[in-house]
């Protein structure tokens, strides 16, 4: 993944990713909503309040959506700043209502709570704090600074003060726990799509490797012709230049060169020919050609298979092979000399499972395993083990993802040295893949490579 695409996958920029025109549309019906309540305090209930200060509050908010409407386009993108300023206006208007209809006493008092979960949700963690803080301090000066309100006959609607402190209270909580809540939330939301856009692009590499075969194969029927033409006028003009020793040497090059042109193609043809046989393989060459670019990274791998064949013939379709490749890179960059990886079938179900005699998953982490991102602070070890890994999540997340997708059931967890006695070396990790043979095993539903195409003459 490049920094770009990280970049825009990162939570950190979501605050950048809201339009102006959203906003717009949330205030109006913020504005609705305050003057609907007014005019029913007013000619409902017969309230004495400040309207005019009232009204004139919910005109600024106005002005601002009109100014914000007709100057900039529709489509702007607000910048975290720009939208944590347009969330701080908005409490500090609501303040103000509220410091003029008789602060913590106004039950509508909680929609403090409202602008400080949508910063929550889309706003850094810095700028949420800002928000937060701001809220905590106004309603907590709206406990004993405000405007009273009054009927009619000047009787003056007050709550008791164990009801006054118990709104604070009430509301100060709900601030925090709307805005931890939405942040976790968001956070795991944004952290499952970075992770399943990882595994898409994983994915669509792994695909793009594969299907670059059938490119070259194409492109080698293509290039036949030209080759050949070239090959039989280079021929003509060397018969055509007996007299002429130097330029009958060149057209001898051309040619030599057209002929290695032309085996080389050949071979690459061979390699990328859409054959059925490279569609499916042995249970067993699947699994090796997964562990194939780790054999040389000073580890030992040991392949085990239990059972007098190669196995059944399976479909290699590239989720397998890329999600057993990650399993096999975790087990090699954390184990300390060996990895094991053995291969068993039987009627109903396949088997793989991958051995290391490194430390282990770690216990409070294995219920965890398979969750995109798991942070943890390393060692200088680890570090120097694995330096461009920030942590164990992302890699098993999108092994675990691509091997689902084809039916297989994954399990996670440490050995002991009864279960695996061969073993020299204390625990290690274990990953188990498991397949029913009625949705994976390709003899189960053809039991041949199927009928051969015809060739047109």
């Amino acid at each position: 993944m490049t920094d770009f695409s990280t970049e825009l996958l990162s939570s950190d920029r979501r605050g950048n990713w809201i339009r102006l025109r959203t906003i717009i549309l949330v205030r109006w019906i913020a504005i609705v909503g305050q003057v609907s309540a007014l005019l029913v305090a007013q000619f409902g209930f017969g309230l004495e309040i400040e309207y005019g200060l009232c009204y004139l509050a919910v005109g600024v908010s106005v002005i601002g959506n009109l100014v914000a409407l007709f100057v900039f386009p529709e489509n702007k993108l607000l910048s975290e700043t720009e939208n944590m300023f347009m969330i701080l206006f908005d409490i500090l208007q609501l303040g103000f209502l509220l410091f003029l209809t008789g602060g913590l006493n106004n039950p509508f008092s909680f929609l403090v709570v409202g602008p400080v979960t949508v910063s929550a949700l889309v706003l850094s963690v810095r700028s949420t704090l800002i928000v937060a803080t701001l809220a905590i301090a106004m309603v907590t000066l709206l406990l004993n600074f405000h405007l009273p309100l009054r009927m009619q006959e000047f009787f003056i609607l007050r709550i008791p003060d164990v009801f006054l402190y118990g709104n604070w209270g009430a509301i100060v909580i709900a601030i925090l726990f709307s805005s931890l809540y939405s942040r976790r939330v968001v956070t795991e939301m944004s952290s499952m799509a970075d992770a399943l856009a990882a595994t898409q692009m994983a994915l669509a590499r792994e695909q793009k490797l594969t299907d670059l075969g059938g490119v070259v194969a194409a492109a080698a029927h293509e290039l036949g012709t030209p080759l050949a033409t070239i090959k039989l006028t280079s021929s003509e003009l060397m018969e055509e230049l007996d007299d002429n020793p130097e330029l009958r040497d060149d057209a001898a090059l051309i040619r030599e060169q057209a002929d290695r042109c032309r085996d080389i193609l050949r071979s690459m043809g061979r390699a990328g020919k859409d054959d059925l046989h490279l569609r499916r393989a042995p249970f067993s060459a699947v699994i090796e050609e997964a562990a194939e670019p780790h054999l040389d990274r000073g580890k030992a791998i040991f392949f085990e298979h239990l059972g007098l064949v190669d196995g059944p013939e399976i479909p290699r379709p590239a989720e397998i092979v890329h999600g057993l490749r990650n399993l096999i890179q975790n087990a090699v960059d954390f184990a300390r000399t060996t990895v094991w990886i053995e291969t068993e079938w039987d009627e109903e179900r396949l088997f793989v499972r991958i051995m290391d005699d490194g430390k282990g998953f770690p216990p409070h982490l294995i219920g965890r395993i398979g969750d995109p991102f798991i942070r943890r602070r390393r060692s200088e070890k680890e570090r120097s083990q694995r330096p461009g890994y920030e942590g164990m999540g992302l890699g098993l997340f999108i092994a675990k993802t691509l091997l689902e997708r084809t039916g297989a059931e994954l399990s996670f967890a440490n050995g002991t040295n009864e279960e695996m006695g061969h073993k020299e070396d204390g625990l290690g990790a274990i990953v188990e893949v498991v397949w029913l043979r009625s949705k994976f095993d390709a003899n189960a539903s053809s039991g041949s490579l199927g009928q051969n195409p015809r060739v047109e003459a």
